[in-house]
């Protein structure tokens, strides 16, 4: 019997992705928010909303609600807060 040992590790290609450029600020910033379904990502939005808008000046905030931890986020979904300036993805465990 063969035993195949194999490397979890994500293996992409150079030019695969790429990270977005930091925001210069978040002054007057709209900011999505995907939460994950799971029961404490609701409340650790609420506050993160609150902090971003007081002390970053952040002026809007498009929040989604995926319908199931374990499946991607729906197209129609992402497509409502894709004018963001940015996406948060939470997860409340």
């Amino acid at each position: 019997m063969t035993l195949r040992v194999l490397d979890p590790r994500l293996c992409a290609e150079e030019d695969a992705f790429h990270l977005a450029s930091p925001l210069p600020s978040l002054q007057g910033t709209v900011i999505g928010m995907i939460d994950n379904a799971k029961i404490g990502t609701e409340k650790l939005f609420d506050h993160m909303v609150a902090l971003l808008k007081a002390d970053y000046g952040v002026r809007e905030f498009l929040r989604v609600r995926k319908p199931d931890a374990t499946k991607p986020v729906p197209a129609p979904m992402l497509a409502s807060i894709s004018a963001a300036d940015a996406i948060i993805a939470g997860v409340g465990d």
